[in-house]
Order: C-alpha cells, then structure tokens, then sequence
C-alpha cells in the first residue's frame, strides 16, 4: 500500500480510465504515479519499478498507444485515457513468442517494458527497420542482453 503523506490524505480525486481494455475507475491522490496506482493499489506487477525517475524503461506502458514511462505519468494524465500494460498483451502473441524464442529474456526485469515499446512499434511499423527497432527501444534499459537479441526478436516477430 502507498504510504500518503499528510497533504496527499486530504487531496483525493477519483480517476476513470481503461486499463487494458476494461473500465476502472480508482481514488487516489492526484500526485501518485500511475506506476504507484498499477502496482500497489491495482496490483498489477507485470510493470516493473526500476529507477523511479524515466530512466530505466522497466516502467513503460502504452497511455493510448503511446509508451510512456508509468513512474512519471501522474494519474491527472491518465484521466479518461487507454493503459496498456504487459498484462494486456495475450502470452501468445508472436512478440512474446519471438523474445522467448530468440533468448532475449534472462533476469526478466526489463522485458514487459521492452517488450511493450516494441509492441507499439509493431503496431504502427508492422515490417520496422533494425534501426527503428533501435530507436523504439532506447529508452529502455538492458545489462543482461546486449540488445542485440531484443533487436533479433523483434524483426523475428514482425517476419523481417
């Protein structure tokens, strides 16, 4: 549970938006994170915490198709907006398959917000270059892999 701190307990406001296609609707201080609110109050922690400050990508979630970094989107930008976490992507989906198959997971830590900001350049860049690849993925953070089997699993997936 979040720990409120004595301003955040007397500003509450209740936020409506759709978390990976279903309706929510949460209350919540207008200062928390959606990072906060997915993992502490939703319970979803498929989204990881890493650096806290937008640095690492562990956090990323689509906010209307867009990757954002969950740790700096404060819920007053969530409003009436579309999540997607890793959650909302069905295990199966030929991305997940190719991450697996190609050995691009080793900790896992860094794999649902890599695997998210390369599902959204999928969706917007079915056959991508390696370099965009590149670019989709540079603001997310990996000291396992290397990149370049992340990269390998993503042209994989998208038949490249």
């Amino acid at each position: 549970m979040i720990k409120p701190t004595t301003m955040s307990r007397r500003i509450e406001k209740e936020f409506r938006f759709f978390l990976n296609g279903k309706a929510m609707t949460v209350r919540a201080p207008p200062c928390h994170t959606l990072l906060e609110i997915l993992r502490y109050e939703l319970r979803m922690t498929g989204t990881k915490e890493g650096c806290a400050r937008g640095d690492c990508g562990e956090c990323t979630v689509l906010l209307n198709g867009e990757p954002v970094h969950s740790c700096l989107t404060v819920m007053t930008q969530v409003e009436g907006k579309n999540v997607t976490t890793i959650e909302g992507i069905d295990p199966e989906h030929r991305l997940v398959r190719s991450f697996v198959e190609a050995g691009a997971v080793q900790c896992g830590h860094c794999t649902p917000g890599l695997i998210i900001s390369s599902y959204a350049l999928l969706l917007k860049r079915p056959r991508p270059t390696e370099e965009e690849v590149k670019e989709a993925i540079r603001g997310n953070l990996c000291r396992c892999t290397g990149y370049s089997k992340i990269v390998k699993a993503v042209l994989s997936a998208a038949g490249v």
